[in-house]
């Protein structure tokens, strides 16, 4: 059974390769994953505040600019062979706080009520959580079964950012569904822990 069922997962080994290049230019000029991590955050804390300053495209841009960031920095690790377990751990945690900072934003900005913003943060701040205590204390290799990982919310944030000049509460939709399916993402990785678990608890 495999241990990935998101939506755009299956294209993040094609993503990889196709960065490879991009990774080990990157390692030659110096910059180390740590650093690109870091500078990812900053891009998000930037995407937050345009969303505060109700600035949804702006926001939008920056967002994304901060995804990709995020995905080089992996690049970079992998290229020159510096994958290291504090660097995973420290791209995990700082990955919270932009998704922290970009919701916020949205919220300070005004798009939509706070009940609903902070029933998303919750909600995908408690998928990462429960995957990582699937990881930890349920001894599982990997959790990254769901509906829907970062790749997906940024994705469904974006969309969301883009029309709302447009359609004016498409950013707040966007902030709903992305808490409903990180609130549903729970539920699967804690019902695949259950099953995975319990075959080994039945062995023991």
């Amino acid at each position: 059974m495999s241990a990935r069922f998101t939506l755009l997962g299956a294209m993040r080994a094609r993503f990889q390769a196709m960065l490879m290049p991009v990774g080990r230019t990157l390692g030659r000029c110096g910059l180390n994953p740590n650093l690109l991590t870091t500078l990812s955050l900053m891009v998000a804390v930037c995407a937050g505040i345009s969303y505060a300053f109700q600035s949804p495209i702006v926001g939008g841009f920056a967002l994304l600019c901060s995804g990709l960031v995020d995905m080089l920095d992996g690049a970079v690790a992998r290229a020159t062979k510096s994958v290291s377990r504090f660097g995973a751990v420290y791209d995990h945690v700082l990955d919270r706080y932009a998704e922290f900072f970009a919701i916020v934003g949205i919220g300070l900005g005004g798009f939509g009520d706070w009940v609903w913003i902070v029933f998303s943060l919750f909600g995908m701040i408690m998928a990462s959580f429960t995957r990582a205590k699937a990881e930890s204390v349920g001894g599982l290799t990997r959790c990254t079964v769901g509906i829907a990982e970062r790749q997906e919310k940024l994705l469904i944030l974006l969309i969301g950012s883009f029309l709302q000049p447009f359609a004016a509460g498409s950013l707040m939709v966007a902030v709903v569904v992305v808490g409903i399916l990180s609130h549903a993402t729970v539920v699967q990785r804690l019902h695949y822990t259950y099953t995975q678990t319990r075959r080994k608890d039945a062995h023991v």
